[in-house]
C-alpha cells in the first residue's frame, strides 16, 4: 500500500500549496470482514476533495461527515462503521481521524525512503471507541531513529503512556514493474500494472524510437541496449517482463538479467520458445544460478482463456499477483475461509 501512501503524501503537499487542510482516515481495527483491511487510509481536503479510499464505497460518506469535527478542532478522534447493519460487508470499522501536517524533515525522510527503495514503519495509536482525544495519532519510522508524526506539536511520549492500543505495519517499497518492450502488448500491460498502483519502468533499444508519452501511467522509460540497462534497482519488490518480440534481444536481455533477483521474471511465447532461450542461455553461461531459473516464468500468465493484448496483460498480472502473494489461483467460490484469510 506504499503507493497509495505516496500519492496521500504528493497530494497534500498540493493541498497545502493552495491552503487547504487535510485530515487523514486509517482503517487501524476491524471485527469481522470488511472490503478492506486494517492499514488502508484516505486523504480528506478541506475543500470536499477525498483521495483514496478505506472501502469499497459505502463507508466514504460516514467518514467525510465525522471529520467535519477534526477539520474544526484540529483534535483527532475514533469512529467506527458498524456493516452488520447497512448492505455492506459484515464487520466493524474502527477508524481513526487526525489533522495531517506532515512537517519538512517528514516529507524529506519520505523522498529519500523512496528513491532508495527502504521499507518504512507506521505506528497508530487508538482506542477501540468512538473517542476525541489527542493522544490518538500517526508516527512514521523511517529507520534509525528518524520518526515523524503526520500531526503538529503531537506529544508522542504522552501517547505511549496513555492507555492506547497500537496497530503498527510495515511499508515495502513501491512494487515495481520493468516491462523489457515497447509494442503494443507493453503499451497495454503499462496501463493497466499503472492503474493498479505499480510503478512501471519501461526499456526499449535505441532503434524503436519511442519515448515516454508512447506509454500511458509509465513511471520510467530507458532506451538501453542489453549491456547498458542498469539492473541495481531490481529486488524482491520487482517484477520483469521480457517481451521484445525478438529472440535474439530477449536472449541478449536475459543475458543481462542473469545476476539480477526479481520476485517474478515473465517470458513472452510458447514453452518451446521458453526452453530454446533457458538452453541458449545455458550455452552462454553455464554458471547461471538454479535459483535464478525459479524466478522464470514462461509463457507469462494464467491459463484465463486470453486473446487479446488486453486480455493478455490481465492474466500476467493476475500470475504476478499470485506469484508475489504466494497464493495459488482459484476461484474465490471455492476458497473455504474468508477471502482475505
Amino acid at each position: 500500500m506504499t503507493h497509495e501512501f505516496k500519492k496521500i503524501i504528493h497530494e497534500y503537499q498540493h493541498a497545502k500549496d493552495r491552503g487547504n487542510k487535510t485530515v487523514l482516515a486509517t482503517v487501524v481495527d476491524l471485527d469481522g470482514s470488511s472490503y478492506r483491511r486494517p492499514g488502508v487510509s484516505m486523504l480528506l481536503l478541506e475543500n470536499g476533495k477525498k483521495v483514496g479510499a478505506v472501502s469499497g464505497g459505502c463507508v466514504e460518506k460516514e467518514v467525510v461527515l465525522q471529520a467535519k469535527s477534526v477539520f474544526e478542532s484540529n483534535i483527532p478522534k475514533m469512529m467506527t462503521y458498524d456493516g452488520r447493519y447497512r448492505l455492506g460487508c459484515e464487520g466493524i470499522l474502527y477508524i481513526l481521524l487526525e489533522p495531517f501536517y506532515p512537517n519538512e524533515p517528514f516529507l524529506s525522510s519520505f523522498e529519500i525512503c523512496l528513491k532508495k527503495r527502504s521499507s518504512f514503519k507506521l505506528r497508530s495509536y487508538y482506542k477501540k471507541a468512538e473517542v476525541e482525544f489527542k493522544g490518538l495519532g500517526t508516527v512514521v519510522d523511517f529507520g534509525e531513529g528518524n520518526e515523524h508524526p503526520v500531526q503538529h506539536n503531537f506529544d508522542l511520549a504522552f501517547s505511549q503512556k496513555s492507555e492506547l492500543q497500537v496497530f503498527e505495519q510495515v511499508m515495502e517499497p513501491c512494487f515495481q514493474l520493468m516491462i523489457v518492450g515497447a509494442e503494443h502488448d507493453a503499451v497495454q500491460l503499462c496501463s493497466m500494472a499503472s492503474a493498479a498502483g505499480w510503478e512501471v519502468t519501461i526499456i526499449a533499444t535505441p532503434m524503436e524510437e519511442k519515448n515516454i508519452f508512447d506509454f500511458p501511467g509509465a513511471f520510467a522509460f530507458f532506451n538501453r541496449t542489453p549491456d547498458e540497462m542498469d539492473v541495481s534497482s531490481i529486488d524482491e519488490q520487482t517484477a520483469l517482463i521480457v517481451m521484445t518480440h525478438s529472440y535474439a534481444k530477449d536472449l541478449k536481455y536475459l543475458l543481462k538479467l542473469k545476476d539480477s533477483n526479481p520476485i517474478y521474471l515473465g517470458l513472452l511465447g510458447p514453452a518451446k520458445r521458453r526452453e530454446r532461450l533457458l538452453n541458449d542461455l545455458l550455452e552462454h553461461c553455464p554458471e547461471v544460478a538454479h535459483t535464478f531459473f525459479d524466478k522464470i516464468h514462461g509463457p507469462a500468465g494464467l491459463n484465463i482463456g486470453a486473446e487479446t493484448p488486453q486480455e493478455i496483460a490481465i492474466a500476467i498480472l493476475a500470475e504476478i499477483l499470485s506469484v508475489t502473494r504466494n497464493k495459488k489461483p482459484m476461484m474465490l467460490k471455492d476458497k473455504a475461509g474468508g477471502i482475505h484469510s
